[in-house]
């Protein structure tokens, strides 16, 4: 397949849906909306939402009907790079190739911006309950799924750690803990709730949620690697930072050669945990191999 082709054409379809849930800035409110549209559409992958329109394709699901879920979870992962971004946390003046929301806008509004998002997300689920009659176990249970994956159990909590874990060693066992929660539950969620939504059975969401696990975390260590070998330009966010920030990362743990040898058994793992999916996965199969391939 082209995946390149499809990555396109999901993001046109993300992007689209989006723009109706996320409509121009207007109303007295119109400063942290702004703000929430500027970091929404500043770019970037959309991968959280491609995988999970991908899951549900893969158990036979119309990807049409996931696009609420897609679309929250962008929105809450555009939240985590508003809040990941700010003084407080990792101090960055860019993030995809655009000045960061607390410096485009300030500081307070880009808490506010965060905060909006997050809880636009979660109003946009509520409100599919309509397009889901019938099923609205499904989609309830896919609200509990996204909101532990971005909670303390998740994504902040791992933010928490990884905070915890500058200027000091770490065991390999404990970054991966860090990971599996900063990175891997947002992205393991998103392709759990794609199969949940496209009706998949236990088996299925079972393959998938390891795949999503697997994927999650070579995401991030290919995400440490570019950081060392990468450039601003192609990332859209500067280079280096992680050493300079003392942070615990792949390559610095286990050295380079090792961390590239990690992330390919890791897509491998991924990529074998689709056999039962059949051809149906295969978007999912080539994202995987993908990450060995990226630059940003």
């Amino acid at each position: 397949m082209d995946l390149m082709a499809y990555l396109q054409e999901r993001r046109d379809l993300v992007n689209r849906a989006l723009e109706g849930y996320l409509p121009a800035v207007r109303g007295p409110a119109f400063r942290v909306v702004a703000a929430m549209h500027y970091s929404l559409f500043a770019g970037g992958k959309r991968l959280r939402p491609i995988l999970c329109l991908a899951a549900t394709e893969a158990v036979g699901g119309d990807s049409g009907e996931a696009l609420p879920v897609a679309c929250a979870l962008e929105m809450i992962h555009t939240y985590s790079l508003i809040h990941d971004d700010l003084p407080a946390m990792d101090d960055d003046d860019l993030r995809r190739g655009q000045p960061t929301c607390h410096r485009k806008f300030d500081e307070a509004t880009a808490i506010l911006a965060g905060d909006g998002l997050l809880t636009e997300a979660f109003q946009i689920l509520a409100g599919a309950r309509e397009r889901y009659e019938g099923r609205e176990k499904a989609l309830l249970e896919v609200i509990q799924l996204i909101a532990g994956a971005a909670g303390y159990q998740g994504m902040v909590g791992g933010q928490m750690l990884d905070l915890m874990a500058e200027g000091r060693k770490i065991t390999l066992k404990e970054l991966e803990t860090v990971h599996r929660l900063k990175t891997g539950a947002l992205i393991t969620a998103s392709v759990k709730a794609g199969a949940l939504v496209g009706g998949g059975s236990r088996a299925e969401v079972a393959a998938l949620t390891a795949y999503g696990e697997k994927f999650g975390l070579a995401f991030q260590v290919t995400d440490d690697l570019l950081d060392v070998e990468g450039e601003t330009v192609e990332m859209g966010k500067a280079a280096g930072v992680d050493a300079a920030r003392q942070k615990a990362t792949y390559p610095g743990l286990l050295g380079l050669e090792n961390a590239r040898g990690w992330a390919r058994l890791l897509v491998e793992e991924a990529v074998a945990a689709l056999e039962p999916l059949g051809a149906k996965a295969g978007p999912l199969r080539e994202l995987a191999r993908y990450l060995l391939a990226r630059r940003s």
